[in-house]
């Protein structure tokens, strides 16, 4: 019973890029592995590539776990653990299983094609230029991310749903609040259902008085309710900035702290494609997801019993050994095919062509506009996002 970890080990104590080292040495000895949460119930975490995948692909793994339970049973005294599939939030489908699940995603699908982002590439790089002129107006040291990380993607996300931008600083904040691990139910609630009600409205106002974007879309159909609508323009909304945002923040940190692949990145650019997929893997911002056993199920090797609730670490399994060639190294020239950042099954993301194509545009225009660009402080001074469910950095001082 002393190996079995007592609560979700989170401390980032082998670097600002790495696992913790007790999920890495977990990995290592039991890839699937029972833990026990602060209230004492007793669940499952999954840390190697295979067993990850196998989970994330079988829907007897029920992803209906509330929003209060989801980010916080670990972290918080008192808050509840699942021990039960919850009530399904209208629109949230990614709380969803089939066939709840499919009806809903279905919607969104033709707004998420492969051909659709190819031809937002355009808009996107405008963007991209016109934040990095108003980055080069500004006299250095800048934070990267209050002046480029987060409103890139940003501004694309609003376009898209057809959000207005000058609402950001209100949505910026909430979905910031949400995200916050270490808070109580009522802060946490708080925030979802200010951005909840803004968002009611929205939606509302798009299926009395539609326009050309993706929420207008979506309320053009007549079958699905304003709740369903909110809860979907919610989960778009949070999921279009806050990890776009942080993989542009943190990966030009980790770039700034490997120069060798920077160089090589700014001597062959056509690395950058995959430079991106590498960094995906190598950072995996969304890392930690929650599932519950509808029945007694097999996985690598244990027996899960019905009723269990299973943590997922994606990043244990992006950096597993049985799957990439020493995966702790950063590698331009790796073919990171296969990689996990973005889910895997029915719940894999939706909208991974898009932050692609924002992180491709937005590595590229730092790399060309900034040859000099380097830190502003010493590395271990950056202030990491450890308290959130996205990973990241709050900010990032630069000079050049």
């Amino acid at each position: 019973m002393s190996d079995i970890p007592q609560g979700l080990p989170m401390e980032r104590d082998a670097g600002p890029f790495d696992p913790p080292r007790e999920i890495t040495r977990l990995r290592s000895v039991r890839p699937v592995s029972p833990m026990v949460f602060p209230d004492g119930h007793e669940g499952w975490l999954v840390t190697g590539y295979e067993a990850v995948r196998q989970m994330m692909a079988d829907t007897r793994f029920s992803s209906r776990l509330d929003l209060d339970v989801v980010h916080v049973p670990y972290e918080t005294p008192g808050m509840p653990v699942a021990t039960e599939p919850s009530p399904q939030l209208p629109g949230m489908f990614i709380a969803m299983d089939p066939p709840d699940h499919g009806r809903l995603r279905k919607r969104l699908t033709g707004a998420f094609t492969v051909k659709r982002m190819k031809q937002l590439e355009e808009r996107i790089a405008d963007v991209v230029e016109q934040q990095l002129d108003h980055l080069e107006a500004l006299t250095p040291p800048v934070d990267l991310v209050a002046e480029f990380a987060l409103p890139v993607p940003s501004l694309v996300i609003c376009e898209l749903l057809g959000v207005p931008y000058e609402d950001r600083g209100s949505f910026q904040a909430n979905s910031a609040q949400f995200m916050v691990r270490d808070q109580t139910l009522e802060q946490k609630m708080g925030a979802y259902i200010a951005l909840n009600t803004y968002l009611s409205e929205l939606v509302t106002r798009k299926r009395s008085s539609p326009t050309e974007d993706i929420l207008s879309d979506l309320a053009r159909h007549e079958d699905l309710t304003i709740e369903e609508l909110t809860g979907a323009a919610f989960l778009l909304l949070i999921a279009g900035h806050e990890t776009t945002a942080n993989m542009l923040s943190l990966g030009t940190f980790a770039l700034l702290e490997h120069p060798a692949e920077l160089a090589s990145l700014r001597s062959e650019p056509e690395l950058l494609p995959g430079a991106v997929e590498e960094l995906l893997r190598y950072l995996s911002v969304a890392d930690i997801f929650f599932r519950y056993a509808t029945e007694d199920l097999s996985l690598g090797g244990e027996t899960i019993p019905a009723g269990s609730t299973v943590v997922v670490s994606l990043l244990a399994a992006n950096r597993d050994p049985e799957r990439f060639e020493n995966p702790d190294v950063l590698d331009f020239r790796r073919n990171a095919r296969g990689l996990l950042s973005f889910g895997h099954g029915v719940h894999q993301c939706l909208g991974q062509q898009l932050a692609r194509i924002e992180m491709r545009a937005g590595f590229e225009g730092l790399l060309r506009r900034f040859p000099t660009l380097r830190l502003a402080v010493a590395a271990d001074e950056v202030k990491l996002r450890t308290d959130m469910n996205i990973y990241g950095v709050h900010e990032l001082p630069v000079t050049w």
